[in-house]
């Protein structure tokens, strides 16, 4: 049961240092052995601990993480739950996730605050008014709603876009979800952490692993800064890190790292109630509970691990909203952050096994990371518990690279969160 506090007992908790709550989560000291080791504390890390313990009754795990639980990719992205997606695969895995997040907040008893107000990628010519019919009726294939919006309709849910005959991306039309929305970024963290911790898995804070240790050309524990643990079972879940940690595990992943940059306004009256997104622009936009307009863009393509933004791309970035939104000209921005994020170069996600047995994956979802974080967190506890794909993941596979089935997602996945 979750405590409630007044607000005069609030201040006066702060005052005091908070010295009288209850930490959400236990951090105790890491044992020797555990039945399965999760690297990383990210969404996906917490939720396959979570899904190991709940679903497969495996509660002897350690979650490693190098920082502080949400401090990746996690607590710095745009938080678009959204599963309209083009290939049945994709929108397998993207609709399990996106299924799992209407729920979320009733099965940790924590609320993650999704806000399904709906998502609308702009069409800017009749050409993309037919692309955007074939991706509708794909979608509708597949059993994903989706719905060819007319200018009209746009209007009605995003009026202070620029409609002027003369705007550089004029507005023809639009792809709708109407079940895609926003959800509290480290609120999922936070609630996945509690639930986790509460069926006894051991979430380790400030545990940088360092080398994995290999015997009989097995995956048998790691090296960490904590000291040694040792397991038979190992989910990674590192996001834009896992190249970094897969040449500790001696082999090599399609992966490049890049900087995803956001940034956000100043909080003002609602204005913006749906997520929009402009193919033209490179630019997809909302406006959080707090009443920030939330920005996100394009890729900055050049390789980085630097969780910042640049003035380069927040210029792209701003001219792009302005030409959607002439109005936000009057806005403060107030910050400007970077998430690392796993580019492949089909744009679909990798889970399976390594090429080390007992290291398994969870990686490469690039700018989608968020949205997925229920499904990656459920087909990655699946694989450590039974060492076998179920039919949603099995497509994932780092095989796909040798067979040369590939999901090539970048129009799904390019830009948005």
């Amino acid at each position: 049961m979750t405590r409630r506090y007044s607000a005069l007992s609030l201040i006066k908790e702060g005052l005091a240092g908070q010295k009288g709550w209850q930490p959400a989560w236990r951090s105790p000291e890491p044992k020797k052995n555990y039945d399965a080791v999760i690297i990383g504390g990210g969404g996906h890390g917490l939720a396959t601990a979570y899904y190991l313990a709940r679903t497969h009754g495996i509660s002897n795990i350690a979650v490693l993480e190098k920082g502080w639980i949400g401090g990746g990719n996690t607590g710095r992205n745009t938080t678009v739950v959204r599963s309209n997606y083009y290939y049945p695969e994709s929108v397998a895995i993207y609709g399990l996730a996106h299924r799992l997040y209407e729920g979320l907040s009733k099965e940790l008893n924590y609320n993650v605050m999704l806000s399904q107000r709906g998502m609308v990628f702009l069409c800017h010519s009749i050409g993309e008014m037919e692309i955007g019919a074939r991706t509708v009726n794909a979608m509708q294939i597949n059993g994903v709603d989706a719905e060819m919006f007319s200018v009209d309709d746009v209007r009605r849910v995003a009026p202070a876009l620029n409609f002027a005959p003369d705007a550089r991306y004029p507005v023809f039309g639009g792809v709708w979800q109407g079940r895609a929305g926003t959800a509290r970024h480290d609120a999922v963290a936070w609630g996945y952490a509690r639930a986790a911790s509460a069926l006894g898995v051991d979430i380790i804070q400030n545990c940088e692993v360092s080398d994995f240790i290999i015997e009989g050309g097995r995956c048998r524990g790691v090296q960490t800064s904590r000291g040694t643990i040792r397991t038979d079972r190992i989910g990674m879940a590192v996001a834009g890190h896992s190249s970094v940690l897969a040449a500790k595990a001696g082999f090599r992943l399609p992966i490049n790292s890049y900087a995803l940059q956001a940034c956000v306004s100043e909080p003002v009256k609602p204005i913006l109630d749906t997520v929009v997104l402009s193919p033209g622009t490179g630019v997809y936009v909302s406006q959080s509970d707090k009443g920030e307009i939330v920005i996100g863009g394009a890729l900055d393509r050049t390789p980085s691990y630097g969780q910042r933004g640049n003035l380069p791309t927040l210029e792209n970035v701003i001219s792009g909203l302005l030409e959607m939104f002439p109005a936000f000209g009057q806005l403060k921005l107030m910050r400007q952050w970077a998430g690392i994020v796993d580019v492949v170069p089909d744009s679909s996600p990798i889970i399976g096994e390594s090429p080390l047995p007992g290291l398994f994956l969870n990686c490469g979802w690039g700018t989608g990371g968020f949205k997925a974080i229920p499904a990656g967190g459920t087909l990655l506890a699946n694989l450590l518990a039974t060492g076998k794909h179920n039919d949603i993941s099995r497509p994932f596979d780092l095989d796909r690279f040798v067979t040369g089935r590939l999901l090539d997602e970048a129009a799904g996945s390019g830009i948005a969160h």
